[in-house]
């Protein structure tokens, strides 16, 4: 008979942070037999008992690391008549981490996880000998921190026992129950409680992606119940370099650590004048191109307004030319050269002031839209001025995975040229990388005028925007255009250290041979699903497969969500799955992910009574 509780289980907790708890694994077994036996007070059980509980009972089993070893486990499971009870038949926590309140940690993350009927566990169980003072103060804890009675019987006599040579103690049975933790009855509220009750009605990603997230790394994302998620989103292109870089991070702990500068406003800054520098060295110069650097406020639409502003100011003219499903911002400005409908709306008021031209492709193939463009241009009935500058994405984001070709893009240079107008990209979310090159339009040969930038120019995450300027169009008076949070020094170290990423070719040759992969399972996921309609789009990182069945890519990245990939739709209906993956994320995470996206749309292809896929008929026929 199993001990099931280390005699050294430490409560209360005395230190609020944690290892990474997960769930456990198979291969966990030998390091869980291992610590059983660094302890000294468990009863060693069968090495097969610890890879079974990781392989069979994961849903009830969890493990915690420190630095990559394992240093704590509980492991329990379901019984067959009583599925609001989880039974806690073992914990074990190494030596070094005693008085750490991991024992508690553990107990607590594993009364967080769903249980068979979908909710967590109203009940917990577990057996307790009466000597075993250490583990009756852990249990007793978990009671007291979850509200919950406790209920001690015993279980088995100690003369049930088989003869061993020693006296065994009788086992205890302690119920504790019903739980606070998922209990709605108690009235306490869960953490996704907490969301919709008190967040606003706009929140939205939450909504696809019910879970609260307390961890991340690389391509990783850990929810408070210890499940993993591979993050097919990274931020909607923010994280490129994906979650708590080493190098990005140490650099900011070393800044804050030296009390160096965090809000500067546009000040000069020691961490804001390496950043100027390392960008033109590492981006700008290699390239031969020669910006100005205006920082406005923090985000992508900061940049974008800013770079409205100039062009207005240059030219003396009052209206822009966007493109159809555009998007570059939520602010007036931005989201007058914004296509989405439902975004739109929001504003409360008229978006004037521009004129939306058709996109490349919008009007099927084979028609010229820069040859509409420029008639109207040129017609003096066609009731269209002329603009000051034209703002576009070379690769539509959330319009759908619109990706311009290089030709077009050398067409509209030469036609903004021709009639005076200037070119703005918005590389808010295709730059930094995300196509294979760290601009977007590097591969066309073109200048833009203007540049903007955000997302993940700021490299871990943090708020940053920058627009670039062609030096003869740098004509705001100082303070003409500003804002408060224009010097966020902490985003500059964290930059200035992504660009490291940029002093060779091997970053971007990298995001080519994966992208190359991602277009591949692309395509066969069009072939096997035909009764999607598939349509494989976009390029480099920034790739989707646009779906003709109504409602499918929503339901599609809902069956990913719920199976451990977070991927998310775009297109004005929802019409995409879309990929934004972090750049850096290994061979073996790409292939992870696409393999679960393949068992989503496997997934809806059979609740749409669609099961008979390519794949399918092609087994029938052999």
């Amino acid at each position: 008979m199993p001990r099931p509780v280390a005699a050294d289980a430490d409560e209360p907790a005395t230190r609020p942070t944690a290892p990474l708890i997960r769930p456990a694994r198979a291969a966990d077994g030998a390091a869980m037999v291992a610590l059983v036996d660094a302890t000294g007070a468990l009863d060693r059980n069968s090495p097969y008992a610890y890879l079974m509980m990781g392989q069979w009972f994961s849903d009830t089993s969890l493990v915690a690391e420190r630095d990559g070893r394992l240093v704590g486990f509980v492991i329990g499971f379901v019984p067959p008549r009583q599925p609001d009870t989880v039974f806690v038949w073992q914990v074990g926590v190494a030596p070094s981490e005693k008085g750490r309140g991991l024992g508690s940690q553990l107990l607590d993350a594993l009364l967080r996880r769903p249980g068979p009927q979908g909710s967590p566990p109203r009940f917990l169980e577990a057996t307790v000998t009466p000597s075993n003072a250490a583990s009756e103060a852990l249990f007793r804890g978990a009671a007291r921190r979850h509200h919950a009675a406790v209920a001690v019987s015993e279980i088995f006599p100690g003369d049930w026992f088989p003869a061993t040579g020693a006296a065994h103690e009788p086992e205890r049975l302690f119920r504790i129950g019903p739980l606070a933790v998922g209990n709605k009855t108690t009235g306490r509220k869960t953490p996704m409680d907490i969301f919709a009750t008190y967040e606003s009605n706009v929140r939205s990603y939450v909504r696809d992606f019910p879970a609260v997230f307390v961890k991340a790394k690389g391509h990783t994302l850990i929810d408070d119940k210890g499940r993993e998620y591979i993050d097919f989103f990274a931020g909607a292109g923010a994280l490129n370099y994906g979650h708590n870089d080493d190098a990005m991070k140490q650099a900011v702990i070393d800044y804050l650590q030296d009390d160096g500068v965090l809000h500067s406003l546009d000040m000069a800054t020691a961490a804001k004048g390496r950043f100027i520098e390392r960008f033109q060295d590492v981006i700008l110069k290699p390239r031969g191109l020669s910006y100005r650097m205006m920082f406005p406020g923090p985000t992508g639409t900061n940049t974008v307004e800013s770079a409205l502003k100039l062009a207005r100011k240059v030219k003396g003219r009052e209206k822009i030319v966007s493109f159809t499903n555009a998007f570059h911002g939520m602010t007036l400005g931005s989201l007058a050269v914004t296509g989405n409908q439902f975004k739109r709306g929001g504003a409360g008021l008229p978006l004037n002031n521009t004129v939306f031209m058709p996109f490349e492709g919008y009007l099927g193939k084979g028609v010229d839209t820069l040859g509409y463009f420029e008639k109207l241009v040129l017609d003096a009935g066609s009731g269209v001025d002329l603009p000051a500058a034209v703002i576009l994405e070379t690769v539509q984001g959330e319009g759908g995975i619109n990706a311009a070709s290089m030709e077009w893009l050398k067409r509209l240079r030469e036609l903004c040229t021709r009639h005076d107008m200037l070119m703005i990209v918005d590389d808010v979310q295709a730059g930094c990388g995300r196509t294979g090159t760290f601009f977007s339009f590097e591969p066309a040969g073109i200048e833009p005028d203007i540049i903007c930038l955000s997302k993940s120019i700021g490299g871990l995450g943090l708020p940053l925007a920058v627009t670039l300027i062609k030096p003869e169009y740098d004509v705001f008076g100082p303070g003409e255009h500003n804002g408060t949070f224009r010097g966020n020094n902490l985003a500059f170290i964290a930059a200035t250290e992504a660009l490291r990423h940029w002093e060779t070719d091997a970053l971007a040759d990298s995001v080519r041979e994966k992208a190359a992969i991602i277009r591949e399972r692309f395509l066969r996921l069009r072939d096997r699903f035909p009764q999607f309609k598939g349509e494989v789009r976009g390029r480099g990182f920034m790739q989707g497969i646009a779906l003709g069945a109504e409602g499918a890519a929503k339901e599609i990245c809902a069956e990913a969500f719920k199976r451990g990939l977070i991927i998310e739709t775009s297109g004005p209906d929802g019409e995409v799955v879309k990929i934004l993956a972090p750049l850096t994320i290994t061979g073996e995470g790409l292939a992870e992910g696409l393999d679960i996206l393949e068992q989503a749309f496997a997934a809806v292809a059979d609740k749409r009574g669609g099961s008979d896929t390519q794949d399918n008929h092609s087994r029938s026929a052999a």
